[in-house]
């Protein structure tokens, strides 16, 4: 068949054989088809390296632990006041002794 075929090809390259050219074209398209298969990406589509302090934000960890030791800070006074009202069987605090001035 590649016989026949070389007498309807027309080489862009003027050749003293028609189908001597057409065996060198084929094996040169062989190969090039050869190459695109194992052909691999230049594009490197891997996501981009992520840096360590964009993920821990320290500041905003610091005004966490801030608000947490407030937090804890008055968890403690509210249960020292329980505490003592529960102690002292709930006594009043708010006496009046002072005298009405005429």
């Amino acid at each position: 068949m590649l016989y026949e075929m070389h007498r309807a090809y027309q080489p862009i390259l003027p050749c003293g054989s028609k189908y001597l050219q057409l065996k060198w074209d084929t094996a040169k398209y062989e190969e090039h088809k050869k190459r695109i298969q194992a052909a691999k990406p230049l594009v490197d589509t891997s996501a981009p390296a992520t840096c360590s302090h964009l993920h821990l934000k320290l500041g905003k960890l610091k005004l966490e632990e801030d608000r947490l030791s407030v937090i804890r800070r008055y968890n403690r006074l509210l249960l020292e006041k329980v505490s003592c009202i529960m102690r002292t069987k709930g006594q009043i605090d708010s006496k009046n002794d002072y005298e009405a001035k005429r």
